[in-house]
């Protein structure tokens, strides 16, 4: 028997997307184009930006914005490093008229080792075509966090599953090592001279060009993007 009394459903609570930010201009419209795609998909759900830094909306300012409710907060980083431990809890509690949930980061998963897959074709770069000479080396930010290495190095193994057991090596930018070079150097002793760089970044910006500056010479994937796996 139907029950003439209906309960009416919870709206969904704002989704608030967190970039790092960067200087580059391209990550601004990059992150644009992505929170513009999950719009797309999701077209009554309201989705906002907020920014670590160096860009505006700041994500203090994002949350200000809201009405008092609740809140979803989604990093879009890749792993567990010191912006999803401590900037992110303390934004979330410091925003007292809101009650927020915060998302795991978005790495590692086999949709981001898709997504990187992607953006290696298209720099026409292809493990079939590279056979055994084939290596990538899986470019990231870096962290001091031991939880962030472990994600990278998560994300390496699903991506060579992903290109049928060629081998994947995390490089980092700051903070940790290998450098992208020292990626590259092992590679070449193990006689994977036919290499590329996948660029595990959401957008571009200092890091992911310095990456790309690091390894000439070679296919060098742009960000992650909008990409659909994303």
């Amino acid at each position: 028997m139907t029950s003439p009394f209906r309960v009416r459903p919870r709206p969904a609570p704002p989704l608030v997307a967190v970039a790092h930010g960067s200087r580059d201009p391209g990550a601004l419209r990059t992150v644009t184009a992505l929170l513009g795609l999950v719009r797309s998909l999701r077209p009554g759900l309201r989705v906002e930006l907020g920014h670590v830094e160096l860009n505006e909306p700041l994500l203090p300012d994002t949350l200000d914005a809201l009405p008092a409710g609740r809140a979803v907060l989604v990093p879009l980083l890749l792993g567990r490093g010191h912006h999803v431990k401590h900037d992110l809890p303390e934004a979330a509690a410091a925003a007292g008229h809101l009650s927020v949930r915060t998302a795991a980061p978005l790495g590692p998963h086999p949709l981001l080792a898709e997504a990187l897959a992607g953006r290696l074709a298209e720099t026409g770069w292809s493990a079939a075509g590279a056979g055994r000479a084939g290596g990538v080396v899986l470019a990231a930010a870096g962290s001091r966090d031991a939880d962030s290495a472990r994600d990278a190095e998560r994300t390496a193994a699903l991506l060579s599953a992903r290109l049928g057991g060629v081998p994947v090596l995390p490089a980092y930018a700051s903070a940790a090592r290998p450098t992208v070079p020292e990626a590259v150097a092992v590679l070449r002793a193990r006689g994977r001279h036919d290499a590329a760089l996948a660029s595990y970044f959401t957008a571009p910006g200092l890091f992911a060009a310095r990456c790309a500056r690091d390894a000439p010479g070679l296919p060098a994937a742009p960000a992650l993007g909008a990409h659909p796996a994303l």
